[in-house]
């Protein structure tokens, strides 16, 4: 089993949703329930590969290396190659599209959005599954750029046919946005293929062959992947996109947006931008710091400001993204392992608010909050898992949220040796403000939805109910991990921090100057 999974272990799971999603294609689109049955097998079956991708990962006890590598030839003309692999930064993120995904199925059983067309919604997320696994196990810069660009189209699709009124507007934008931030990362992908002294898109040997760039060079290489990624991720004044497309996407579309695809940007910083580019990464890094800062304050303002929930959350992600690029800025072991852990504890934290806000649109028909109220009142199983969901948003030590947050603030006050402690402790403080302010949002938030009594528009209607079979099949999964994680934060550190150590010692090795960042500093 060990020899299968190390051959076809990463390929099979990349590209079992895309099989699925053509086995969808051939049947008639009225038998509903056949293309049910489909999709929640092919995610299931992933899963399980998933979970035996885990157990063998465990058993290798080498979290720091790749494994499962498949190194094949692809597109020879442009020395581009077919090659994956899986480390400790990758696998978490793996996991989390892993299990995200079969969970949206099951959520959208009896919650479909109109136009009702379940044959081409859950193929758009078969094809999005693919996307994103590929993007994490990627380990040439065209197959990830490949991979990166499939999850364009199905998102646009999701939010352009069956989001809310203003659909056509978000999902333009969402394209627009992502499709310039990747032309900008593309040109800077190549613009390393033919600087580097090796002349390959391998992302295992780039931070060695790239090391003889001039530093000027660097810098402008780095930029083009910081724009690329930033939207992506996205961060402060790249950001607006993302509101209005959480807005007025589905509710799946949007636990997919907020769980994993924002995660595609940050990834590519840790995996990508830094460990290939450290001089550059550390000139750019003050100022990464600052935008994310900025993130924080704004994010959480925005949020004051907010009647619609879904919108409410939407400026909350951008908030916590930005605990997450603050911890990438600071080049250290310590923050980037924060990083890590605060993109799962988002995707898991906010992933579960989406889907929340979901159910209070189908029951309510609004998400105006001066309209909604008195939800512990009538359904109060879904009060009571909203209130927990605002506390570990909020980063209430004991939930996962906590370990996305704190560390994040405590690596900012010692940062990597060639960045500025006193710039990096400001934004430290800075960073703590948003902590209470993200406070404050989250249990207004949750005063407004879910204390009080009902409206009385809604105070008799008998369509609002409490949760129900297939909405607790959706959460469990996502509730359990938050407390475990939260308890429990070992559980992810554990595998992150060898790759991340990996990552910052291979830069070391490679650079040429006494300029790299210390990838000892703030242990």
């Amino acid at each position: 089993m060990g020899e299968f999974l190390n051959d076809w272990g990463l390929s099979i799971p990349t590209f079992l949703p895309i099989i699925g999603a053509a086995a969808m294609l051939l049947i008639p689109k009225d038998r509903e329930h056949l293309h049910k049955l489909i999709a929640l097998a092919t995610t299931v079956a992933v899963a399980v590969f998933g979970l035996l991708l885990l157990i063998q990962f465990i058993d290798n006890d080498d979290y720091g290396a790749l494994n499962f590598v498949v190194d094949k030839g692809w597109i020879d003309v442009i020395d581009s190659r077919y090659i994956m692999g899986v480390d400790g930064i990758s696998l978490p993120l793996i996991l989390l599209t892993m299990l995200i995904v079969p969970l949206c199925v099951v959520y959208s059983w009896n919650h479909f959005p109109e136009p009702h067309n379940p044959k081409a919604f859950l193929m758009l997320l078969l094809i999005l599954e693919t996307g994103m696994i590929g993007t994490f196990a990627a380990q040439d810069l065209i197959l990830f750029f490949v991979f990166f660009e499939v999850v364009l189209l199905p998102m646009y699709f999701m939010i352009g046919v069956w989001g809310g009124e203003n659909r056509r507007y978000a999902a333009i934008k969402f394209f627009l946005f992502t499709l310039f931030g990747s032309a900008l990362m593309l040109v800077s992908f190549l613009a390393l293929y033919f600087l580097a002294d090796a002349g390959t898109f391998d992302m295992r040997l780039l931070p060695e062959a790239a090391a003889g760039i001039a530093k000027s060079s660097q810098a402008w290489v780095f930029g083009g992947m910081f724009l690329g990624f930033g939207i992506k991720v996205p961060m402060f004044p790249f950001h607006t996109w993302l509101p209005d497309a959480h807005t007025e996407a589905p509710t799946v579309g949007s636990v997919i947006l907020a769980a994993v695809l924002l995660k595609l940007g940050t990834y590519g910083f840790v995996r990508i931008a830094i460990p290939i580019l450290p001089e550059a990464a550390a000139e750019w890094a003050p100022f990464i710091g600052l935008l994310a800062v900025i993130g924080i304050i704004y994010g959480a303002l925005g949020c004051l400001a907010q009647r619609d929930l879904k919108r409410l959350v939407a400026f909350s992600s951008v908030a916590h993204m930005g605990f997450v690029m603050l911890g990438i800025a600071t080049l250290t072991d310590f923050g980037i392992n924060a990083a890590v852990f605060g993109m799962v504890a988002h995707g898991l934290i906010t992933g579960m608010l989406f889907f929340l806000a979901g159910s209070v649109k189908e029951r309510y028909h609004t998400l105006d909050m001066s309209r909604l109220g008195g939800l512990l009142v009538q359904a109060p199983r879904m009060g009571w898992i909203l209130g927990f969901c605002a506390m570990a948003s909020l980063g209430l030590p004991g939930l996962a949220g906590f370990w996305g947050e704190f560390p994040a603030i405590l690596a900012s006050y010692n940062p990597a040796a060639v960045l500025s402690e006193e710039i990096f402790r400001s934004y430290m403080v800075i960073a703590a403000l948003g902590t209470v302010l993200a406070a404050g949002y989250l249990l207004w938030m949750l005063q407004k939805t879910a204390f009080g009594t009902p409206r009385k528009e809604f105070a008799d209607d008998p369509h609002i109910r409490d949760a129900t079979a297939s909405e607790y099949m959706a959460w469990a999964p996502l509730l359990i991990l938050i407390v475990v994680l939260g308890v429990y934060p070992h559980l992810l550190f554990g595998a992150t921090d060898p790759a991340v150590v990996n990552s910052l010692n291979a830069c070391l090795d490679s650079a040429t100057s006494g300029t790299c960042f210390d990838a000892a500093a703030g242990k």
